[in-house]
């Protein structure tokens, strides 16, 4: 077997927040609501995220990425404490800061391995894309990164309608490039940390997975998921373990 094709989710996969995302939040909620309590601050933002990902999973709506992120910082901040109505008269200065600073460098980083496995797989021959549930924004994160050029198809969900771990949307990776078709699925592994939308929606696809693992402190590492079940999954610790996997394959 040949692979010739490995797709990357994006966030905790190859590009991580600079800063805890409750850190950033905090440092700019600060000049409109006062210092808010870190801890309630992270759970807050977890139950808030997860709340509109179930109402809007895709970015729907008249008001797109934009809106739905508003809702997710509204609630982030009266979840954590701070007074509504200081959160509704604040929110024209807070949601546009907190977008443009998850728009580039400032509110991301990569991770040590990713420009180097990217380069890697280059040299291998392999091409490479990515597949991620999230919104337009991350394109200009990557690009500012200087890792887009090594990325041969850039699929978000935003854009395509599509999230994992829906079929279509592993599949958008093979139709958009004209030399892997018809390319079989089974020539592709896609690699990402997150068991349900990563692991299981790419095997379901027909392409082989890898789940990321990394060790270290949240925000840099493992991403463990409430009663997950990793028996029978295949995983990797970092994305030079992916290398080491694409070569096992052709030897």
């Amino acid at each position: 077997m040949t692979i010739r094709l490995v797709t990357f989710d994006a966030l905790h996969t190859l590009v991580t927040p600079r800063l805890p995302i409750y850190t950033q939040y905090s440092q700019t909620f600060a000049p409109y609501l006062g210092v808010l309590e870190p801890v309630l601050l992270k759970q807050s933002f977890k139950v808030a995220l997860s709340q509109v990902q179930k109402e809007n999973p895709t970015y729907q709506g008249d008001s797109g990425a934009e809106g739905w992120w508003s809702e997710v910082i509204k609630r982030t901040a009266i979840g954590a404490g701070a007074d509504p109505q200081a959160v509704d008269s604040s929110l024209p200065q807070i949601v546009p800061s907190l977008m443009e600073r998850f728009s580039s460098r400032q509110g991301y980083k990569l991770f040590h391995d990713s420009l180097p496995v990217l380069r890697r797989l280059h040299q291998m021959k392999i091409r490479t894309a990515l597949i991620s549930n999230t919104d337009t924004r991350m394109l200009s994160v990557l690009r500012d990164l200087e890792i887009a050029p090594y990325l041969g198809s850039i699929l978000l969900s935003e854009a395509v309608g599509i999230e994992k771990p829906n079929a279509k949307i592993f599949r958008l990776a093979f139709s958009m490039r004209s030399e892997l078709v018809p390319m079989e699925m089974q020539g592709g592994v896609h690699v990402g940390d997150e068991l349900e939308s990563d692991y299981h929606g790419a095997r379901a696809a027909g392409m082989h997975a890898l789940l990321l693992r990394r060790a270290g402190p949240e925000g840099d590492g493992e991403h463990k998921e409430e009663g997950e079940n990793l028996q029978g999954v295949q995983v990797v610790n970092d994305l030079w373990g992916v290398v080491k996997w694409v070569e096992r394959q052709t030897t």
